[in-house]
Formats: structure tokens, sequence, C-alpha cells
């Protein structure tokens, strides 16, 4: 078989092992052929192979109808692409809905892999929705058929007579056909999904087929990792209506402007094409169907039938993208101001401006050169500080209508500064711009005038009237809201202000990066612009608590090695040092293969530090660092003992877990079996 490049074969017959007992869980089945691409020289190792697969497995489930799997990953220990096989014996659970599987692919990707790889990937994926190829699957006798069948799907020129039942390719998706004046009706659709290797190209052919068997055609276009290319305009014209199979933002959606639509994450369009063809095709003929606005948030996630996605998702979604896009300005911010303060002094914050702007060498305080360097550095983090409330606004108003709702978004996150609003402040003019932005956006104008919508009709009103409601109605309401959450931060004492620091140490630690946990920083983060001393104690919190779990599971890893897996061993070495900077996602593969043992016993250990740290008035002026800023902390021993503490108790609950409590992901000690790898 030939590849793309002087790489290996992508599949070759130590990568296959056929009617194995791999294990009962999906996880073992994972773990094992990890360790059989390693064991190739496939990749470095297995480990990090592994726990990218997981991840990837922790966003959705892989199992596909027919008794198939196909856990796939990109991951930077992989040294080629490649494709690890295992026909099972027994079946292992791996979430499809009509039960277990007994074909397992294991698609393996280099983090930097290029198109040409992509493709051949993408080509297994789509030869995986035929039957014909399944079945060859399961009766083919050894494991140099097993390599013979794939590469005639994926590199289907090489194939050769001696092939064994060879299956033609899937036919490619040809979007850019125009259709004839009397073509029958048809459909156009996007597929994507997170890591665009193999559900993208599935969703596309079951769609195509399902039309297939409904009498449409069905156009998609696949916007995954081998590259795209765009629908024709004049099929999505003319198209009745279109299907949007996605778990991750349409590229492009504004084409798509008005047309009724469907929307589902995109194992629905694998699972129940057939219902998907035929809610698109009733949503063609409804005249009340939802529609694409065009300007609207990106269609992504799980389905709500057949229209757009619920509110509660999609406000949900739009907070995260203007928290997401707000953490660099705060990051970067806050750490310069910190280093500001390492290398100047704390009172260089009354004389930088003068010392920069000016260059005002009088106003340098005791130090020379360090001072100047020191308030060079505190104005730059500064003057980024000063985008948080702005950024916020403005991305959630992004995520709502677009670029045009950029303008409004930073205008209304400026004016909730000016007038005190703050954070607060900032998410409500955000999404009042967007929504504003999106409303001016189905105004009927006339055509001559509506290639001025996005660049100057939609910022122009939506920032007149998202500014006038600021200033004139909101502002002062909102300045108030803040003004009392700071009074009584400041205010809190005792029970009270241990009891918040027990809530931000939960949230930090139940779900690692996810929604729950940017809520908590995000809301430490805000505070750090007042800068008075309850903020501090919160954002010392928010960060001794996040600093949790890695550390807990590495020491846990390392005192009780027996009851965790080689790779959990080996993550765990490198959990201490994303402990140690406050890289909450260093436990994540821990928590994505056994959370139901290793959730609780972070958060108990989170809610520990976080009343440590403000039972002992603990401040940190920087947003990241971990105990890189120390010199941001103030009475920074007892910080390190609330760590310290927390780290203890979770590492103790989640030994005594591992130990006592049976989990529906049993680790195993037992490394590979070595007649595996030769077999």
């Amino acid at each position: 078989m030939t590849t793309p490049t002087n790489d290996p074969a992508i599949i070759a017959e130590e990568l296959i092992v056929l009617d194995a007992d791999l294990g009962e869980s999906k996880d073992a089945v994972i773990e094992r052929l990890s360790e059989l691409l390693a064991a190739a020289g496939r990749a470095s190792d297995a480990g990090p192979l592994r726990e990218a697969a997981l991840a990837r497995e922790a966003q959705s489930a892989t199992g596909l109808p027919g008794g198939i799997a196909i856990p796939h990953c990109r991951a930077e220990a992989v040294t080629s692409a490649s494709l690890g096989f295992a026909r099972l014996n027994p079946k292992v659970d791996f979430g499809a809905p009509d039960g277990p599987a007994d074909l397992v692919f294991l698609i393996a990707a280099p983090a930097g892999a290029g198109s040409a790889h992509m493709k051949l990937l993408s080509s297994l994926a789509r030869a995986l929705v035929k039957p014909e190829f399944v079945t060859s699957l399961r009766n083919a006798p050894t494991a140099a058929d097993v390599v013979a069948l794939v590469d005639g799907v994926i590199n289907p020129a090489a194939t050769t007579k001696k092939s064994p039942a060879p299956v033609a390719a899937a036919a490619p998706v040809t979007p850019t056909a125009t259709p004839e004046a009397s073509a029958p009706k048809h459909i156009v659709a996007v597929t994507a999904c997170p890591t665009g290797i193999a559900h993208t190209y599935m969703a596309a052919d079951s769609l195509v087929a399902a039309g297939e068997r409904a009498g449409v055609t069905v156009h998609v276009e696949t916007q995954g990792s081998s590259g795209s290319t765009p629908l024709d305009p004049a099929l999505i014209a003319s198209a009745e209506a279109v299907i949007f199979a996605t778990d991750v933002g349409v590229k492009g959606k504004e084409r798509f402007a008005g047309k009724p639509v469907v929307s589902s994450g995109v194992k629905r369009a694998i699972n129940e094409p057939d219902v998907m063809v035929t809610e698109a095709l009733r949503a063609g003929n409804d005249p009340n169907a939802p529609r694409v606005s065009g300007t609207a948030a990106d269609a992504s996630g799980s389905s709500t039938g057949a229209g757009e996605l619920g509110w509660g998702t999609r406000i949900r979604q739009i907070l995260l993208t203007g928290v997401s896009y707000m953490i660099p300005f705060v990051a970067a911010g806050g750490l310069l101001i910190a280093l500001g303060f390492l290398v100047g002094g704390y009172e260089i914050s009354d004389t930088a401006k003068d010392i920069v702007v000016n260059n005002s060498l009088t106003a340098l305080p005791d130090g020379g050169l360090r001072a100047y360097l020191g308030a060079v550095l505190f104005q730059i983090g500064s003057l980024s500080f000063s985008f948080l409330v702005p950024a916020l606004a403005g991305y959630i108003s992004y995520a709502i209508a677009d670029r045009p709702g950029l303008a409004p978004g930073f205008t209304a996150g400026a004016v909730a500064v000016l007038v005190g609003a703050g954070f607060i402040g900032g998410l409500v003019g955000g999404l009042i711009a967007g929504f504003v932005a999106l409303w001016i956006s189905k105004w009927k104008i006339p055509a001559l005038l509506r290639g001025l919508m996005p660049v100057v009709i939609i910022p122009l009103f939506a920032t007149l009237i998202v500014g006038a409601l600021m200033f004139l109605v909101l502002g002062k309401p909102l300045a108030a809201i803040t003004s009392g959450l700071t009074n009584w931060l400041n205010g809190l004492t005792g029970t009270s202000i241990i009891i918040l620091g027990i809530i931000l140490g939960l949230m930090m630690c139940f779900d690692l990066g996810g929604p729950v946990n940017k809520a908590a920083y995000a809301f430490a983060t805000a505070g750090l612009s007042v800068t008075d001393t309850a903020s501090l104690r919160i954002m010392a919190a928010v960060m001794a608590a996040g600093m949790v779990p890695p550390l807990a599971l590495a020491l846990a890893s390392a005192l009780r090695p027996k009851i965790f897996t080689e790779a959990e061993r080996e993550n765990g070495k490198a959990a201490w040092f994303l402990g140690a900077a406050f890289i909450s996602e260093g436990a994540i593969p821990f928590a994505a293969a056994d959370p139901f043992r290793v959730i609780p016993s972070m958060m108990a250990g989170g809610a520990l530090t976080g009343a440590l740290i403000m039972a002992t008035d603990v401040t940190l002026s920087a947003p990241h660092g971990g105990l890189i800023v120390f010199f941001a902390i103030g009475k920074f021993m007892w910080f390190f003992l609330s760590l310290v503490a927390g780290t203890l108790l979770s590492a103790f609950l989640v030994v005594v877990a591992k130990q006592f409590v049976k989990g529906k992901n049993a680790p195993t000690e037992d490394a590979i079996d070595p007649d595996l790898v030769h077999a």
C-alpha cells in the first residue's frame, strides 16, 4: 500500500488483533490498542495517545449502529497516521444505541497531520457505513485480509486482484455540482465534528444514502480535517432545506440565511439519517419552520428536534464564548501587573503612567532602572487588563450576531466600565448589543442598501441603541448592583466568607475546565479590576482550589500506583507540573476514565482548600500561574498549607474510593499481553 508520505502504511498486520478479549470496558480496549500502536512504533508513548482518545470519547461516545466503534484522536505522541483494529470477543459497549461493538478501529493521527492523511482516514470512516464492508471485516480470516480490505477503501488505486472481496470506496460527495433545471428537489447539509476525522464523513455519507432512499438528492459540505469544498451558492439557493449535523460551529453559516433548518449533533446524522432527511423535507414545506438567521450563534451540540438549539444551550454557549475570549486579556494583563509589582514594588502603581507616558524620570522612586522596568510592565498589564469587560461584552455580542455585533458589544463594555457597572454591566450590555444587532439584521431594506448592513447599518444603529440604553437606563442600576456586590464581599466575615470559599472550591473541581469551572474563574478574575481585599481573597481561593485535582491525582498515583493504569501513572507524573502551574485540565484524563470516583474526591479537597484560603485571609493579585506567581500571593505560607491540605484530602479520598467503591471503569494493573503484540 502507498501513502502520501514516506511514513509507514496507515494499517499493517502488527496493528490488528482478531477475535480477542481486550477487557470489559471501552477504556481497556482503547488502552490495549494504544499500547499496540506504541509497540509498533506508531506512537512515542501509549499513555498520551490513550488519554487523547479517552478525552475525545468523553465528548461523545464513538459507538455506531451495527456493532462498530471508532475511537479517534489527534495527539503529539502519534508519530504517523495509523489505524489499530480489533475484532472483539466478547463485545464491548462503546455507547452505540443498539448495543456493544465487536469491530473497533482506533484512528490515531499526529497533531499536525496533513490533509492527505486525513483524506485516507476519512475514507475508512465513510466505508464503515456500508454494510458489505462491515460484513467483510467480520468474515476476514486473517490480519492480512483485513489489511487488504482497508487498503481497498482508503487507497483504491493500489488495490489488486489478489485483494479478498474488495469493497469500493464511498462515492465522493460533490457539493459544487450545479443542479439542472429539471433536477428533482434536493437538500444541502453541513457536517462537522470536533476532531474532523471520522464522524464528519460518516454523517455525510449516511445523509446521502438516506436521501437516495427517500428519492431526494443530498449535497453535503464536510467541514473536516481533510479540508472542505464549499457548497455552490446555486445549490444552496435552490435547496428545499438545510441540515446542520455539527458538534462545532458552522463555518460560513450566513450563506444559508433564510433556509428552513434541521439542527443536531453529528451522531444523530449517523444514527437517524432517514429521520433527519424526512424532517428537512417537512421543514421545506412548512412556512413556519425554523430558519437560518445567518447571524445567529453557530449551530452545534445536541438536537432539539427538527429546529434550532434550545435557548438554554445557546445562552450558555454565548456566555462561554465571551468568557473564553476575555480570559487571555485577563491572564496577560494580570500576570504583567504582578510582574510589575515584583520588579518595581507595589508603590509603582501610583507613578507608572507618568513614568511611561511622559518619560518622567523624575517620577522614578528609589530603584532607578528597576523601577522604570516595573512601571513599563505594570502599565502594559494595566492596558491589557482594561480590555476585560469590553472583550467580554464584545464577544458575547459576536456569539449572537457574528461580526456586525462586535462594535456595539465592545462599545457596551466600554460604557459599562465608564459608568462603573463592571463585569455585570459587560454581561448585560453584551447580550443587549448582540440581540439588538440580530434584530436589526432582520430589517427589510432596499436591495441597494443590503451591502451596507453588516459594515454600517447594523453596527451604527446597534451601537446607538445599546449605548443609549446603558447610559440612560441601565448604567446606574447595574453600577449600584456592582457596588453592592463589592461591598457585600468586603463585608463578609467568619462563616459567610468560608462558605463562599467552599462554594468556589466545589465549582473549580466540578468539571475541571468546563462551564462551571469557567464561571468561578471568570467571577474571580472580574474582581481583580476592583483590587479590593475581598476580590483578591476570592482569586486566591479559586486558583488554589483549581490546583488541587492534578496535584492530588499525581500524589495518589505515586503513592498507590497499583490502583491506577499504566497510562494514568504516566499522566500522574506530568500532573505535578500542571497542578503547580494552575492547569486544572491535568486531571481530566483521570476524571474522564473514572468520573464517579474521581470528581467527588477532587471536589472535597477543593472545598477544603477554598475554605482555608478564606479563613486565613490569603490574597492573590495575579489571575494565573500557580506557584510561579508566589510573589503576588499575600500570606504565601497559608496559601501553601491550604493547598497541601486539600491535596492530601483528595488524594486520600480517591485512593479509598478506588479501593473500596466499585466503579464502572475498574482500573487494570496488567500491561498489554506480550503475545497480543505479535498476534
